[in-house]
């Protein structure tokens, strides 16, 4: 079951870092809630779109090579856990509204801790299966 949800997992946020990498300026308008942020930085949002890349592409490892691919797999969860604490922050400090946090929920704070708790490295070092 962990495999299939890493797959699953790693398919949306590739899914989502290839659009923002492919299409920033569409991105940015589609998501809810981005363009309240401020003025959009394409580059910046292709620059975050690379790092869901590579989430995406440690969690696919994860589904296939369990043992091999954890720590990648850790430190995509580590990146993705930093950027659900930014989201969080922004909210306690006044900067984000409660709702904007609670829409930002499956999208930024649950992939951070499914992948975490995906990648957490005892039950890989048990045995490949």
């Amino acid at each position: 079951m962990r495999r299939i949800i890493s797959l699953i997992l790693g398919l949306g946020l590739g899914a989502n870092g290839g659009w923002m990498l492919g299409a920033p300026a569409h991105w940015y308008q589609a998501i809810p809630g981005v363009a309240d942020t401020g003025p959009a930085n394409l580059h910046f949002i292709r620059d975050i779109g690379a790092a869901y890349l590579v989430s995406a592409a440690c969690l696919a490892w994860l589904a296939v090579r369990p043992s091999r691919a954890w720590p990648a797999a850790l430190a995509s969860g580590m990146f993705l856990l930093l950027h659900a604490l930014v989201h969080i922050w922004d909210t306690a400090s006044g900067r984000e509204t409660p709702h904007g946090l609670l829409r930002d929920v499956p999208a930024v704070v649950l992939p951070a801790i499914l992948t975490l708790w995906l990648a957490w490295p005892p039950h890989h070092l048990k045995r490949e299966s």
